[in-house]
């Protein structure tokens, strides 16, 4: 599998482009209005609340509730920029400030429209880096997407494009890079050790098993009896 992505600390950007510009064209806050581009956008768009000021800003002014879709739309953005989202996340964060689902349903569907919330992609982005940041096997990432609130058959595509050799290799580089910290310990404890740090990030017993004992036999260990389970 091609590495198109890399997971950091909060994940791929949420480029919104063109689309973004429709949605400000629509009534969207929008990256250009508010915040400006450049320190003269800056000082014109401070003259202009000055002056005039947002209908939105009025509105809080005067004590007027805001509209629960315009609230919809800046919340979504805000917590798109610099992190994606998968649409349940957005979803619950609605929900947890209380817009209502309707208004929430409407942006929500909108932001899948236009290709700003995509869960496949999100999906094959968390894959891609979390196998080869992590080192995490099919298992561990279905269940991570899974607490994301990723659709299952989605979940099972994204997965999908790690083949079991792919994922076997990253288990035996896993484990060499281990192999030494358990130098001086009987052969059980590195077996548990070993086995186990696979175990945790989703490897399979018997893939599990398999290679540890093929590690510690290119090390000069006895490995009789090592293919019982662990």
């Amino acid at each position: 599998m091609t590495r198109r992505t890399e997971w950091s600390g909060t994940g791929m950007g949420a480029d919104p482009g063109p689309e973004l510009a429709a949605e400000s064209a629509e009534g969207s806050p929008g990256p250009g209005r508010g915040a400006g581009f450049g320190e003269g956008a800056g000082r014109r768009t401070r003259s202009r609340s000055r002056s005039s000021g947002s209908p939105s800003s009025s509105r809080a002014e005067k004590g007027e509730p805001r509209d629960p879709v315009e609230q919809a739309r800046d919340i979504c953005l805000r917590l798109l920029t610099g992190t994606p989202r998968t649409r349940k996340q957005l979803a619950d964060a609605l929900r947890k400030r209380e817009i209502p689902d309707e208004a929430a349903e409407e942006v929500l569907s909108r932001f899948v429209d236009v290709g700003l919330i995509d869960d496949a992609a999100f999906a094959d982005a968390w894959v891609e880096s979390r196998h080869h940041g992590r080192g995490l096997a099919r298992r561990a990432l279905a269940r991570e997407l899974r607490t994301k609130g990723v659709d299952s058959a989605v979940i099972d595509e994204a997965v999908g494009q790690l083949d079991p050799e792919q994922e076997e290799e990253t288990a035996r580089e896993l484990v060499a890079r281990k192999l030494r910290s358990t130098r001086g310990l009987d052969r059980d404890k590195r077996l548990r050790r070993l086995a186990g740090m696979l175990a945790r990030k989703g490897y399979g017993e018997g893939m599990a098993l398999r290679v540890v004992r093929q590690a510690l036999e290119a090390e000069g260990e006895d490995t009789e009896g090592l293919d019982e389970p662990f």
